[in-house]
Order: structure tokens, then sequence, then C-alpha cells
């Protein structure tokens, strides 16, 4: 048990010699729990407009030209050593291995870029493109090579939540991908979501003991949001009291009990999602991310 937690900066420090900043690039990507490969009509929360940045253009923008507008719009943030674009947008290994590996090079090749950062799914890695993983950012890769981290949804560690959700896989699925990946010597990080439909204390705290079992880097935690134009909006609205939504200390007091539980090694990427405000149906609490993580500082 941790009161202290290690953060992704921190993460960051005893990887690169300077600040490291994501940039989110749109590189056009499908989902197989969409086209009907894996299921239809997507995960039951998911509006990928509620997490794509309005420089990440949506329709002919290249890899090139999204990367050198990020780097653009983070300015305002202040200068960094290096940049990680990150092929956020529905699922990042999910396609023809030879064009995914060109949008990735294609990212590696912009300057400044110290590697890339992938979000996928647990079911969406091939066994040629992890052999490519190996060989460009692993075991078996030089000594020079550029970094990569692949962040594995796994949303939850219950198979009936993840059958309520519509996320087409298993726990055990997502526990053998993230074990695939580290064998290959591939960093590897995981989304978690609290307060799905169905959980309650005792499930989110088991997520965290068993999540703490697994060789992640990095984890992001989400509170679940009702985002417009999804299946849960309309369970919500059809009967509110059917899902139980954190109000703010709520949900601080769960990530601290959480941070408490989980191994001290983890480091955390996020506590909250935040989606545009026109977009939120509920909750809708105000803060930002630094405001939350002071909170949740306090209570530690």
């Amino acid at each position: 048990m941790c009161n202290k937690y290690k953060t992704l900066a921190e993460y960051f420090a005893g990887i690169f010699p300077g600040k490291i900043r994501k940039i989110t690039v749109n590189a056009g990507m499908k989902c197989p729990n969409r086209d009907g490969t894996v299921g239809t009509g997507g995960c039951i929360y998911c509006n990928n407009s509620a997490f794509s940045p309005s420089y990440a253009i949506r329709a002919g923008g290249t890899v090139t030209s999204q990367i050198r507008n990020g780097i653009q719009f983070s300015k305002s943030k202040g200068n960094a050593w290096g940049y990680l674009p990150y092929f956020q947008t529905f699922t990042g290994t999910y396609g023809n291995t030879e064009i995914l590996k060109a949008l990735y090079e294609e990212a590696l090749q912009y300057p400044k870029v110290a590697g890339i950062v992938i979000a996928t799914r647990p079911d969406c890695i091939s066994d040629d493109l992890l052999d490519w993983m190996d060989s460009r950012f692993g075991n078996k890769a030089p000594e020079d090579h550029p970094y990569l981290l692949v962040e594995v949804g796994i949303e939850s560690t219950i198979d009936r939540t993840l059958s309520l959700i519509n996320r087409g896989h298993s726990y055990e699925c997502a526990c053998k991908a993230v074990n695939r990946l580290n064998g290959h010597g591939i960093p590897v990080g995981a989304h978690i979501i609290l307060g799905l439909p169905g959980e309650n204390h005792e499930d989110f705290m088991n997520h965290a003991r068993r999540l703490s079992e697994l060789p992640l880097s990095t984890l992001k935690l989400h509170q679940l949001q009702i985002v417009k134009g999804t299946e849960l909006e309309r369970m919500y609205q059809a009967n509110p009291n059917s899902i139980k939504l954190f109000t703010v200390q709520e949900y601080a007091e769960t990530v601290a009990e959480f941070i408490r539980l989980s191994n001290k090694d983890l480091a955390f990427d996020r506590f909250v999602s935040e989606s545009p405000r026109n977009m939120v149906v509920a909750p809708s609490w105000g803060i930002k991310p630094a405001e939350f993580q002071q909170m949740v500082n306090r209570l530690l």
C-alpha cells in the first residue's frame, strides 16, 4: 500500500533527459467493435468526438500536419525537449500491418519526436505487428531505439461488466495482451473506468489489486461520464436511477483509496476524463484535472 504515487511526468523523467509532451493525432483508424468484426455500435459510453482535440484534423489531415499543428498548439504550455505523437482515436493497432507501420514511421520522422504512444484494444494486436514492435522498439531493437508505449483499454476487470458495456473482449484477453507486449520489451499502459453500471466500491478496489498484478508502466483512471450520442446516454435518459454517478468528493476519495492499494511503481497518467462540456450530460463537476489532482493529494 502507498500514499505517494508516481506521476506520468516522473515516469518520463526516468526515460528522457527533458520535458516530454504528448501530441494527439487522428490517423483515420477504425474500430472492430463498430464495423462488425467484433461487434456493432461500439462501447456503450463511447463517442470518439468527446476526446479528439481540435487540432487533430478529422478529415484529410496527414499525421505530419497534425503533429505540426499539435506542437504549435502546445507551445502555450511552454517548450518541450521532445514529443510523443499519440495515436488515440479509435483502435490504434487495427488495420493492415504495412499501413499501420507507415503511419507510425511517418510520426517518428518528425523533428523532436522521441517515440510514439498507441491506444488500442487488447484483441487487436496481431502477431506480425507485435514482431515489428519488438524489432523496432523492444527486445530486438537497437539500443538507441525510439520509445513506444502501448495503452490497452481494459476498462474493467469484471467480465459481466465488459459484456454489459459491449466491449467484446474478456479480462483474460486484456491480461494476455499486456503480458505479450511486456514479454517483447514494450512498455504498457492501461485505461480503467470507475463507476461503470453494476459495479460498487469493492469492485473498484479489486480493480486496483488486479491491475497491480500486471506488468503495467502507466495507468489512466476515468470517472464514468454520460456523453451525448451514446447508448449509455439513452439508458440514462430512460432511467437515471439505473446509473450511479460519483460526486466529485466521492470520486476523489475513491481514487485516493485506489492509489493506496496500487503497486507503488505504477505511474498514474491521469485521474479524470475531460470531455467537452457541451457533450457531457452528467456529471458536470466544473473542475480541471489539476484541481482534482490537488484534491486527491490532500486526501492522501
